[in-house]
């Protein structure tokens, strides 16, 4: 089933300056720090997203209740610390689900489906990422019925061994995981 008819009532609007406070307090919240770190990083993260041009900085609403953050950044963004294998143009998904009620009723791949079509509508991006903790089994399922899939596993500076999935814009050929593609040596030939 496609996620977002799951999830008739669920949609993404833009950021706002106002919601920075909301988001910090969300930060705070010890289930949402397991996820995206430290509250001072996340929320830098999340201020860079909103800021930038390059970006998509979204508030999660259900009916007309704001009930997570969610951006796409692409991943020129990141400077020189992100996952090797990625081709230009690729777009670095994050999201959270953060009031209480509605943590664990599987919303994620909605909004997650959600962002990637806007991503994949509003720009020229080749594909989209998310970088997933090995031990956030819950993210990693979330991007998997989202249509994202694994490459491999990249040891990230802030969450360690994490999953690098990705999600190819509909109609372009398949990137190739790290693992088919042949040494530098033999592509030099």
């Amino acid at each position: 089933m496609d996620p977002i008819e799951s999830q008739p009532d669920l949609r993404l609007r833009p950021a706002t300056p106002e919601d920075r406070f909301r988001v910090r307090r969300w930060l705070a919240a010890p289930e949402v720090a397991a996820w995206w770190g430290n509250a001072a990083s996340a929320e830098a993260e999340i201020t860079l997203a909103m800021d930038s041009e390059a970006a998509l900085a979204r508030i999660i609403e259900l009916g007309n209740e704001p009930i997570g953050y969610a951006h796409a950044v692409e991943i020129g963004l990141w400077g020189q610390d992100r996952p090797e294998g990625l081709a230009p143009g690729t777009w670095d998904i994050d999201l959270f689900i953060a009031e209480e009620a509605h943590c664990g009723r599987g919303l994620e791949p909605a909004a997650l489906t959600l962002l990637t079509e806007e991503v994949f509508t509003t720009t020229l991006a080749v594909a989209c990422c998310a970088v997933v903790a090995v031990r956030n089994e819950a993210g990693v399922r979330a991007c998997e019925r989202a249509g994202f899939r694994w490459q491999r596993i990249w040891n990230d500076a802030l969450f360690g061994p994490s999953w690098v999935m990705l999600k190819e814009r509909p109609g372009q050929p398949p990137q190739r995981r790290q693992a088919d593609l042949p040494p530098p040596a033999a592509a030099k030939r």
